[in-house]
């Protein structure tokens, strides 16, 4: 999933008139976009391999999601702090060697087969990606034409789609084992067998994230020595940019922050037991699960982003939302009373309609903000926390109902009844309603 951030932010290249090319630095630029995508999409395949590898209830092996968008809520404003400092090339370098440096925790996460180490990594890996986040969407949005900003935001941002289907595969192939026992077969081995067991299903990471680890390592070195464009402020003086807790007095922002967190709590939960749903409910072993996390899911959301923005051209993006949200709803109530394969392609359908939904609603939640569209922004994108605290929940309603899967799935609908209701009236521009 790549954040939204305000794009008409006063800034401008020194380069632009230089006839110097930009393709290097944008292709660096998209790299990252991909980078984190993976990022976040491997969590998908943690939460049920972690689960099984350092045994874990459900709630507990949410808590790889809250490590992650905790960071993200936690890092907002320093990585901002840091932008300032620091510049974009400086800031950018930052995020890629928190990325990796958490990537690198890995090795000792497995070694000693210690959850709270693994969310110590994931953690650190949240704070890279937030900073990374920060610098590069706008970034991205500068390195050429002003008039073709749009454009280059929204190609970086399907390189992020891209590690939807790629992120999952790549993780079912080195880091699922395929071997799941019952507690029955694991109570019938030796302790020494058991201790292997689990020591190898733990290990199965550590090659991935070194991989990943060098993989940034080797990209934060070529943005050091790149001769990247410098960035500048507009000369012409900013307006006052409103007030944080003001921007909360407009009505349409207030229930767009609620939206969002819900929306990316909904997200995180259908991605992070879809791997377990498929075993339970379609009774896929979790290497086909997986396979169809990737390719299934994966592939109905890049389709959906694509299909939903030529959608939005003809229809107005409050109605194709609540559409989208009904369709969203009802093929949760399949998941959870279906059975067989087509609750693993019902989940599937969820992620083609959730895919227009970030950026809508922050689109619709910006809308009409004038000077506290700024402010506005920073709420909407701190309301990703939701996916820190949502898959919990779901987690432990799993745990409370006899480990079944199915019942949790509940979270995300009722998070879809809460989008429905702001693009059928939330999203609607009144008089404010707090004064702060």
């Amino acid at each position: 999933m790549a954040l939204i951030t305000d794009q008409d932010s006063g800034l401008v290249t020194e380069t632009n008139s230089s006839g110097k090319s930009y393709t290097l630095p944008f292709i660096l630029i998209v790299s990252l976009f991909f980078l984190w995508g993976m990022a976040h999409n491997l969590d998908s395949i943690l939460i049920p391999h972690l689960r099984k590898a350092c045994q874990l209830k459900n709630w507990q092996s949410t808590l790889i999601d809250t490590s992650v968008f905790a960071a993200y809520f936690l890092m907002a404003i320093p990585a901002g702090m840091l932008l300032k400092k620091f510049g974009y090339k400086n800031s950018i370098i930052i995020g890629l060697t928190l990325f990796a440096g958490g990537a690198f925790l890995f090795v000792p996460a497995a070694n000693t087969l210690s959850y709270p180490i693994f969310l110590g990594a994931l953690f650190i890996i949240g704070c890279g990606l937030a900073t990374l986040e920060t610098a590069a969407n706008p970034y991205a949005t500068v390195l050429g034409d002003p008039a073709g900003a749009t454009t280059r935001i929204n190609l970086a941002a399907s390189f992020n789609g891209l590690a939807t289907i790629v992120g999952p595969y790549l993780g079912t192939i080195f880091i699922l084992s395929g071997k799941e026992y019952t507690e029955a077969q694991l109570a019938a081995m030796s302790a020494v067998e058991r201790a292997n067991y689990f020591a190898g299903e733990a290990a199965s990471v550590k090659v991935p994230y070194i991989i990943l680890g060098c993989v940034l390592i080797a990209v934060a070195l070529l943005f050091k020595v790149s001769n990247l464009p410098e960035i500048k402020n507009k000369a012409k003086e900013e307006t006052s940019g409103g007030s944080f807790l003001g921007a909360l007095r407009h009505r349409h922002l207030l229930w767009a922050v609620i939206a969002q967190f819900f929306y990316v709590g909904a997200q995180v939960c259908v991605t992070s037991f879809f791997i377990r749903m498929a075993h339970q409910g379609a009774h896929f072993d979790e290497k086909t699960a997986g396979t169809y996390l990737s390719w299934l899911y994966g592939g109905l959301f890049v389709a959906g982003r694509f299909i939903g923005t030529f959608l939005l051209k003809f229809i107005k993006p409050n109605v194709l939302l609540s559409v989208f949200a009904v369709l969203a709803t009802l093929l949760c109530v399949v998941a959870i009373l279906g059975e067989g394969g087509y609750v693993i392609y019902a989940l599937g359908g969820v992620g083609f309609f959730m895919s227009i939904m970030f950026p809508t609603i922050f689109a619709l939640g910006v809308e009409g903000l004038g000077d506290d569209t700024k402010p506005g922004s920073s709420w909407l994108i701190m309301s990703i926390v939701g996916g820190a605290i949502l898959p919990v929940i779901m987690g432990l309603i799993i745990d409370s109902n006899g480990d079944n899967v199915q019942s949790g799935y509940i979270v995300p609908l009722l998070c879809f009844l809460v989008i429905l209701y702001f693009g059928l009236n939330g999203y609607k521009i009144r008089k404010q309603i707090v004064t702060v």
